[in-house]
């Protein structure tokens, strides 16, 4: 997401608008090409990371690769005009970084979903790399702080306590929710639980851009 970027540049994701429709036509389903795409890159990752390759495969792997680069490399576009980070028809609008939920309530400032990291987001005892689960609380965070901004609304901070570890290949439950609102500013806190345990918890600043940001 991230769906809402940083306020130092990095991209961010859908304005207000389209955040609302989340819920809605075939964003859970990724029932495109590219979000099918995306559904078998994640897997794949999962898979590479779980892997214990031989030189052989690796070679294997590493050619194959290459010549996806090279068929990719002509399709290159500027920013605007690409699609990883930016479909609203496939997981995590369509990027691999963080791990894509599913989201089972929405409201105007809440949410509600569920998530499981794979091998992909492994740190090292079948727990999740604490990176991983704060680039899941930026995504998580920024769609409610997005709800009800006029404008596109950006991380300025993102504070995260880990709690307990956080378990991959399990489905957990995640929430987040606006605590306040001072003029462009939306403070937003959240909860990653595994059943009754709290894995971890955060609360973020979003700021909403003025007209002429991006």
């Amino acid at each position: 997401m991230t769906e809402a970027g940083s306020a130092t540049g990095s991209a961010a994701g859908p304005g207000a608008d389209e955040e609302r429709d989340l819920l809605g036509g075939r964003w859970l389903t990724g029932d495109t090409p590219y979000g099918a795409m995306i559904d078998r890159l994640r897997d794949f990752l999962d898979h590479v990371a779980a892997a214990k390759l031989d030189d052989a495969t690796a070679q294997a792997l590493d050619a194959d690769l290459a010549a996806w680069t090279q068929r990719l490399t002509p399709m290159v576009a500027d920013e605007a005009h690409r699609m990883f980070g930016r479909v609203r028809d496939a997981p995590g609008h369509g990027q691999v970084f963080a791990p894509a939920f599913i989201p089972d309530q929405m409201g105007d400032d809440s949410l509600h979903a569920r998530v499981t990291f794979g091998a992909f987001h492994l740190g090292a005892n079948y727990a999740a790399h604490g990176g991983a689960v704060a680039l899941l609380f930026d995504e998580i965070l920024g769609l409610p702080a997005n709800m009800s901004a006029q404008r596109m609304a950006r991380t300025a901070y993102l504070h995260v306590n880990y709690r307990a570890i956080t378990p991959i290949d399990k489905e957990l439950q995640v929430s987040a929710w606006v605590t306040k609102v001072e003029g462009r500013k939306r403070f937003v806190r959240g909860e990653l639980r595994d059943g009754d345990l709290l894995c971890a918890d955060a609360e973020g600043l979003f700021i909403e851009l003025l007209p002429h940001q991006q």
